[in-house]
């Protein structure tokens, strides 16, 4: 072989080593794309469901006081049940 088909071959040989090089590398970040996306769609979902948990909370005040007037009727209830006038 002549020293330029050598050239030609020893080129070939580095750019393929380079292109490997390049596919491992981004091989590699795929796959930490893929992770970090697994990780913030499992984020997503656990925020959703505190979101979806907690949407009424600013209910209970209500819930609280229309409770404790329910204690009280059925107290007066049973007080009347008891004392018939």
């Amino acid at each position: 072989m002549s020293s330029n088909q050598t050239a030609w071959w020893i080129t070939l040989a580095v750019g393929l080593v380079v292109a490997l090089v390049v596919w491992a590398l981004l091989e590699k970040l795929r796959r930490t794309v893929d992770e970090i996306d697994a990780g913030v769609s499992a984020l997503w979902q656990t925020g959703q469901g505190v979101a979806q948990n907690t949407q009424t909370s600013h209910l209970l005040g209500t819930t609280v006081a229309r409770g404790t007037d329910l204690v009280e009727e059925v107290e007066r209830h049973r007080e009347a049940g008891r004392n018939p006038s």
